[in-house]
């Protein structure tokens, strides 16, 4: 019997949806990130009978065939690319993107990644870094004795120091675009990967060729909305039960089978 097949790869489907679903409602305060949804194709189809085909009793020929589903697939796990809301923090290396564009970070093994995560620190040789201490490309290095920095809409970093009333250029940000940023690939620490699907990345300067532009003192918040997910949690739930409910209907009809006497 199909039915117990199909019903279980609609299960296994649902679960999928759960647990992406729970994902999002993790990361409900990661900074800059964006939620994601599963989706899903139909299974080949057994062809019982072609549409088309001649009908041997008659020669006429058939508008509609019988075509026997095997059951549902994941296609993609989409992210959602979305501006989440900006919340204020005063911090004078607290970036957020403001429209397109990611920061570019160099990794330990010397590849380039990507994030919109703006909670940038100073190391103790005052290079600029993220987080988890990558250095954000190009490198910018704040000396020891500045009092305060200043990073202005088109990235560029100054530093104030004592007795001196102009500031000094120590700087600029880039911000990197791609043609297809859903392509890109996570690998945690809200860092990105360029992949053949995303396209190679686009660097320029904030506020140019369609990126975005910085505002110090925010960070970008997640862009989860909580009442869809909770709501989508409810349909997956619903879901689950029902193709539960086939299997049993299944076994059910099976052991009917079995009884025949």
């Amino acid at each position: 019997m199909r039915a117990l097949k199909i019903a279980a790869t609609g299960m296994l489907a649902q679960q999928m949806r759960v647990e992406t679903i729970s994902n999002n409602l993790a990361n409900m305060n990661t900074t800059g990130y964006n939620a994601r949804r599963a989706e899903f194709a139909d299974l080949h189809y057994q062809q019982v009978t072609r549409a088309g085909t001649v009908n041997a009793a008659d020669g006429t020929i058939l508008p509609t065939g019988v075509q026997l589903g095997l059951g549902v697939r994941p296609a993609s796990i989409t992210m959602m690319v979305a501006q989440g809301p900006l919340a204020q923090t005063g911090g004078d290396l607290d970036l957020a993107i403001e429209g397109k564009g990611l920061l570019e970070v160099s990794l330990p093994s010397g590849n380039s990644a990507y994030t919109r995560d703006g909670g940038l620190k100073l190391t103790g040789d005052g290079l600029i870094v993220t987080s988890e201490g990558h250095p954000v490309v190009p490198e910018i290095t704040i000396p020891s004795d500045a009092r305060s920095v200043s990073i202005n809409a088109q990235g560029e970093v100054y530093a104030y120091f004592i007795n001196e009333v102009e500031p000094e250029l120590m700087g600029s940000f880039t911000l990197a675009g791609f043609t297809n940023e859903k392509g890109l690939e996570a690998i945690g620490s809200n860092l990105f990967l360029e992949t053949a699907a995303s396209g190679p990345a686009l660097v320029s300067a904030p506020g140019e060729d369609g990126l975005g532009t910085l505002r110090q003192g925010y960070l970008e918040s997640s862009s989860v909305d909580a009442v869809r997910e909770i709501t989508e949690l409810i349909e997956a739930q619903r879901g689950y039960e029902l193709n539960s409910k086939v299997i049993t209907a299944a076994d059910q009809m099976l052991s009917a089978t079995t009884q025949i006497r």
